[in-house]
């Protein structure tokens, strides 16, 4: 079966071919280091983690470049915020440095990017490289010098406005060039930006300064996956400019450049743009910190289609925690030791491939998802069968896999909570009911369920 993705330079779904089987190269635009990772970063990276390990499941082998912006007038902002009064190119690169150690640790500890080499360049590390390729657009006319930056020449760009799908001349019409630019056409964006008093800057040809936001991304992700290259992705929001330029620049060039587009919808919180200043903003260390449960987020963000937003709020993640037990209960029931069985059915690999449909699709995790809960109520109606439970459940946790959800078979209870229960069995056969709710409770407490069975046993699981 082949994968369609919907390419957002065609506005069409496409069948999927990379340039050089099985080899794929992806990349996508990744953080501007100057503040603490939310929940909105989060869906970005999971996203196109989804894509690489199904793609990987399909049997290709992806390249998988995800660039950092450390230099930036955010970080140039952040550093004066926060490191006052010294030197600001060192207190620039104190900032970049700390917001991308916690980048990195949000991720590890959403478990993403655990499996795989995540090619990670920063634009302070390919300052050569940019002005080099700026070189060449002013070689081939497609840029111009002027006080020490360097304008993109939007005039030389005959096809600008192809991505966003916008008129050059609307554009142009409603374009103005702001104080202080030296541009010949008010849409002509910076390559280079000359150097300002205390900013951290770089020799170049045109006299020190630093790079524009836009010419990193083109020219590392050239640099890493090749001129022309598979899949560039984003957020729906860096379309306009950011993606528009960067393609403007490539063929500026005379590169291919990207073959495939892919944006992501964004994210609100109770139907409004995430902000500080709205007091809505939530980390990824804040919701770690009260759920306790990457799974949780991650089943979150599964819920809708990539493309599309999606809406946070304390109920959807109620109601994304019960659909989470409900895979948490199906798994917990393996037996300690158990091996997965080999034997096929029909009934559960037909929904497998119906989950295979749903992704190749492009990339429908909702429709896929619902195929995972299909198989947790067939386990259930089969749980007799154990060739049948094992064949499900393994099926399951191989689906799951692709999701990076890996909720364990089994959870190891410490020494306590293990004599609590058996206090508690001792309570109930002496009828102390009082202290055997008592121990229940806390137990409860403590994110632990038991559940006694018709025979007098008592089973457990972890509350989700």
């Amino acid at each position: 079966m082949a994968i369609y993705i919907y390419n957002s330079l065609t506005r069409k779904k496409e069948e999927f071919t990379p340039l050089k089987p099985p080899q794929v190269g992806i990349y996508t635009c990744g953080p501007t280091v100057y503040d603490e990772p939310h929940i909105g970063h989060a869906r970005s990276a999971y996203i196109f983690e989804v894509i690489r390990k199904y793609l990987e499941y399909r049997g290709y082998k992806v390249k998988f470049v995800r660039n950092v912006t450390d230099v930036d007038d955010k970080i140039i902002n952040k550093a004066n915020e926060e490191f006052k009064g010294e030197d600001l190119k060192a207190a620039v690169k104190k900032v970049a440095d700390k917001y991308l150690n916690s980048y990195h640790e949000a991720l590890s500890n959403l478990n993403l990017d655990k499996d795989a080499k995540i090619f990670e360049p920063k634009a302070s590390e390919y300052i050569r490289q940019m002005t080099n390729f700026i070189n060449l657009l002013v070689e081939k006319g497609a840029a111009y010098a002027e006080a020490g930056d360097v304008y993109f020449d939007i005039a030389k760009a005959k096809e600008y406005g192809k991505l966003s799908n916008q008129s050059l001349d609307k554009m142009e019409a409603g374009a103005r060039v702001a104080l202080g630019e030296n541009k010949r056409n008010p849409l002509d964006f910076a390559l280079w930006k000359a150097a300002k008093e205390g900013e951290p800057s770089w020799k170049s040809p045109w006299g020190p300064g630093r790079p524009g936001w836009h010419i990193e991304c083109s020219v590392m992700s050239m640099d890493i996956l090749g001129d022309e290259f598979d899949i560039h992705g984003g957020g729906i929001d860096l379309i306009f400019p950011h993606h528009e330029n960067e393609i403007a620049q490539a063929e500026g060039a005379g590169k291919k450049f990207a073959r495939i587009w892919i944006h992501h919808g964004l994210l609100t919180i109770n139907g409004q743009k995430m902000a500080k200043s709205l007091g809505n903003f939530v980390t990824i260390k804040d919701f770690l910190d009260k759920y306790k449960n990457a799974d949780l987020l991650k089943l979150f963000f599964l819920s809708a289609h990539y493309s599309h937003p999606i809406d946070y709020s304390e109920k959807k993640i109620e109601e994304t925690r019960q659909a989470l037990e409900r895979l948490s209960i199906v798994l917990d029931k393996e037996e300690k030791g158990a091996k997965a069985a080999v034997k096929s059915f029909k009934e559960i690999d037909e929904l497998k491939d119906k989950f295979i449909a749903a992704m190749d699709d492009n990339f429908n995790t909702p429709q896929a998802l619902a195929v995972i809960f299909d198989l947790v109520s067939i386990a259930n109606k089969n749980a007799q069968d154990k060739d049948f439970l094992n064949s499900s459940r393994r099926i399951i946790r191989e689906l799951l896999d692709i999701f990076g959800i890996s909720l364990k078979a089994e959870v190891k209870l410490e020494d306590t909570i293990a004599a609590m229960i058996k206090a508690r069995e001792e309570a109930r056969k002496s009828k102390d009911f009082a202290l055997s709710d008592e121990i229940r409770k806390d137990l409860e407490d403590k994110g632990i369920i038991l559940e006694d069975t018709k025979d007098g046993k008592t089973t457990w699981r972890r509350k989700i």
